[in-house]
């Protein structure tokens, strides 16, 4: 089994009259964490369930004091899987703590946008909101060994590390399981739930922003592309965010008139996903994208080790208009920060001469294959 760091956290941060919510895209262990935890709970009775379970979610939509008293009064716990499929969960929830002050609630959800929806408002001051990302580096080192990230890089970068691709050994299985998840769960998602009518479109946006990874999204080329208003492409990416395809990052201004602040970047929220979306899955020594791949890789490490650390950090770029740039630059709540440059190669590198000038106090660290487990362990 693979030991995911969020599990430590569990005993600590669930707590009766709460509702603890875990947010994560579908099939990266959200339910199997639960699960896990609540086999260290033995003297603890919880009822679980499905969202998708039309019983049960009629129950909680009905939003009845006297059927609520009648399912769960003999509980301890109640865990709710999937809870984006349940109609006003958030004031469903509401009233089940409201009623049992004393039980505990989980509920996890594969649609950001969604949950945010139905549960932000009734839920204020009474919920904790957790993240669940694939495999990190440093979990990979936990169940294997501290030498087993760096070994194997070249399937992180190809095929990413969600839990059963790291479990499957065979390239053309992991190929088929990314694209299958990619199909039937990511896309098909979005589309369930937000009612598009422009299917291909969202892939064709999809398509185009893998192609783009690490560069400045331009939203009026995009528009122009898919033959779309600038509004919808909006739209579409933040569902895509909101849905743990892809996350943004912006840019980073602090004390230059020339620093660029109002774009976006973005990268996909796992390696394999991204190239399951355009299908391509060669030796990371035979593709031209290699750099944009362990770019991808890098920041989304950095992101979750900041995640799961809980420092706060915030991620940016920075990018002058005469195009000096750093990939990341990390700001913790205290305003110090940290500047990363990706390199897939290990070999000496300048630092952009404006950046030193403007930032004098922060030095520029250069992450390679040969050296980034010492920024992620």
């Amino acid at each position: 089994m693979i030991p995911r760091k969020l599990a430590a956290t569990l005993g600590n941060t669930i707590k009766p009259g709460r509702v603890w919510m875990l947010f994560g895209a579908r099939r990266v262990g959200k339910t199997q964490l639960i699960q896990n935890y609540l086999t260290t709970v033995p003297k603890e009775t919880w009822y679980q369930g499905h969202g998708e379970d039309r019983d049960l979610a009629e129950l909680l939509e009905s939003r009845s004091a006297s059927r609520y008293r009648q399912m769960f009064s003999a509980y301890d716990g109640f865990f709710l899987d999937e809870a984006q499929s349940v109609q006003n969960a958030g004031a469903a929830l509401k009233l089940l703590v409201d009623l049992f002050p004393k039980l505990k609630v989980i509920v996890t959800g594969s649609s950001a946008f969604r949950l945010d929806q139905m549960l932000g408002q009734p839920l204020t001051g009474r919920r904790s909101v957790h993240y669940l990302h694939p495999v990190t580096a440093s979990e990979i080192a936990a169940w294997k060994d501290p030498l087993a990230p760096k070994a194997q890089l070249p399937d992180l970068l190809n095929y990413g590390s969600y839990p059963e691709v790291l479990q499957i050994g065979d390239p053309r299985e992991r190929q088929a399981y990314l694209r299958q998840l990619v199909e039937d769960y990511l896309f098909q998602d979005i589309l369930a739930f937000e009612q598009l009518r422009n299917a291909q479109k969202l892939r064709d946006l999809a398509t185009m922003v893998a192609h783009q990874i690490g560069s400045e999204l331009s939203l009026n080329e995009l528009a122009n592309s898919l033959q779309l208003n600038r509004s919808t492409i909006e739209r579409y990416l933040d569902l895509l965010e909101k849905s743990f395809v892809i996350f943004r990052v912006g840019g980073f201004s602090r004390n230059l008139r020339k620093e660029v602040s109002k774009t976006q970047r973005y990268y996909f929220v796992d390696n394999g996903i991204r190239n399951a979306v355009i299908n391509q899955f060669q030796p990371i020594n035979q593709r031209a994208d290699g750099g944009a791949l362990w770019e991808n890789f890098f920041i989304n490490e950095r992101r979750r080790f900041n995640a799961y650390h809980n420092t706060g950090t915030q991620s940016y770029f920075w990018r002058t208009y005469d195009q000096q740039e750093i990939d990341l630059i990390e700001v913790s709540p205290d305003g110090q920060l940290a500047a990363f440059e990706c390199k897939w190669q290990n070999k000496k590198h300048k630092v952009p001469g404006a950046w030193p000038k403007a930032y004098p106090e922060t030095p520029v660290q250069f992450a390679h294959p040969e050296n980034f487990t010492q920024f992620l362990l």
